[in-house]
């Protein structure tokens, strides 16, 4: 069946009218207290479908394309194959999950910018066609290794916020294109397209603008050069918010109207991840050891010491870390604050603390510094947001275990579905009622997703 996987371990809870997500987390939460104080992810299913609908009556005709090392788990994959999502993936072993769900290669596309020459091979070999380059090096390996390549050049955008330079990591300026389509005419290998790609940091919208022209210039490059192009990348960047989407595609739409009219044939895609899952996934953590320590050692740099000796700093470490859930905090700033579970009085006194990941490294730190009340060994945090760079592939670093996740759904979303003609009985089978006002229990209800 197109969109399931048939081994796939887990299964969704229905939840009921009466029945909050809020409430899945305080059952799990109370289940977890007793069995083992485990970290566990809770991922609203539903959300995918709301953000699919908000995408389509926004950003129609362009089609998403998921990036897979967003969040990698079962219960995402099939929900978005099922909304027929197309997937970008980075790795063989990405591409594998997604055709594991009957995905055509059509629906796949190969954008790693460094691409290993086994998995160029194995992307031939499926008959996964479509991927980026933007250097000849990677150019004459794509042509040695899968001679039905279809390539998008990547383009590099001029993303200048804040006096930074332009971000020339990844993507090819204009004049190497030339080079690049000389290289790919001699060589034998088709040029279909262009791709770029806008932070989601990015504050300056114009930058869509260069972008599309720019991508516009290259198409009229090909053309001299007798390659058919028909497809442009727009890449990822939206960061889940409707008013964002609502403002990118107010920017873009009279751009693309005029470069890539409808009459032109060319297909506009994009590349939201942290669109699709960052909301939709909440994570719990669970305080396993406490420390007092100095404020001035809790202080960054350059900052002044304003608060009396007598209070004390609290150093508390959790059993999940930038080895596991956070990793992103190895790269980027958390956008997400962590919520105290139990409840405490409004004027209870708050603290300066520090949260640490269970790994006794000094790069496993996750907040550096924020108010707390005082907490004890055993009490739980909440973070929600962690749906996106949390849930790829597993790292091995003193043997850790992804987290259980519980996936959820309301019965409005699933309507939704239904409504949409891409519910069917073979999903109805990962499904599971929960009534309000009951107790989850892990081992009977949920399964890891593994």
């Amino acid at each position: 069946m197109k969109g399931f996987l048939e081994d796939a371990n887990y299964s969704i809870g229905l939840l009921d009218e009466g029945a909050t997500l809020a409430d899945v987390i305080d059952n799990c939460i109370y289940e977890h207290t007793h069995t083992g104080k485990k970290a566990f992810y809770v991922g609203d299913l539903g959300k995918l479908v709301r953000n699919n609908i908000q995408w389509q009556n926004v950003m129609a005709p362009i089609k998403p394309f998921y990036p897979v090392k967003c969040n990698s788990t079962p219960g995402v994959l099939e929900i978005l194959g099922t909304l027929g999502v197309g997937f970008a993936c980075s790795s063989k072993s990405e591409m594998a999950l997604v055709q594991d769900l009957g995905i055509s290669p059509e629906n796949i596309i190969y954008t790693n910018p460094c691409k290993q020459a086994s998995q160029i091979k194995y992307a031939a070999k499926a008959g996964i066609n479509i991927m980026t380059c933007d250097n000849d090096i990677e150019l004459k390996k794509i042509s040695r290794n899968h001679p039905n390549a279809k390539l998008l050049l990547h383009i590099a955008t001029e993303d200048i916020t804040a006096g930074e330079e332009v971000n020339m990591k990844f993507g090819t300026t204009l004049k190497n294109c030339r080079h690049l389509m000389e290289c790919a005419k001699e060589l034998g290998v088709q040029i279909v397209g262009v791709k770029f790609h806008v932070s989601g940091s990015c504050k300056d919208l114009q930058t869509y603008i260069h972008a599309i022209s720019d991508a516009r210039c290259v198409f009229d490059m090909a053309e001299e050069f007798g390659f058919k192009m028909n497809m442009l990348d727009i890449g990822g960047g939206f960061t889940g918010s409707e008013l964002q989407l609502e403002e990118v595609n107010h920017v873009i739409r009279p751009l693309l109207d005029v470069y890539f009219p409808k009459e032109s044939g060319v297909n506009v895609i994009a590349e939201p991840g942290c669109y699709y899952v960052s909301s939709a996934f909440t994570l719990a953590v669970n305080i396993i050891a406490k420390k007092t320590v100095e404020y001035d050692k809790l202080l960054p740099s350059g900052v002044e010491q304003t608060r009396n000796d007598d209070e004390p700093v609290f150093t508390y470490y959790i059993n999940d870390g930038v080895y596991g859930s956070f990793a992103s905090k190895l790269s980027e700033k958390l956008n997400t604050i962590p919520e105290v579970h139990k409840k405490y009085k409004e004027d209870e006194p708050l603290f300066a603390s520090s949260l640490w990941g269970p790994s006794c490294d000094e790069l496993d730190q996750i907040v550096e510094n924020c108010l707390l009340p005082e907490l004890s060994v055993g009490d739980w945090l909440i973070f929600d947001n962690m749906g996106s760079g949390t849930l790829g592939e597993q790292s091995t670093f003193n043997n850790y275990q992804r987290p259980l996740i519980y996936y959820m759904m309301s019965f409005s979303d699933w309507d939704e579905m239904q409504d949409a003609g891409i519910a069917s009985d073979t999903l109805m089978k990962n499904f599971f009622f929960v009534p309000s006002c009951i107790q989850l229990s892990p081992e009977d209800r949920f399964s890891t997703a593994a």
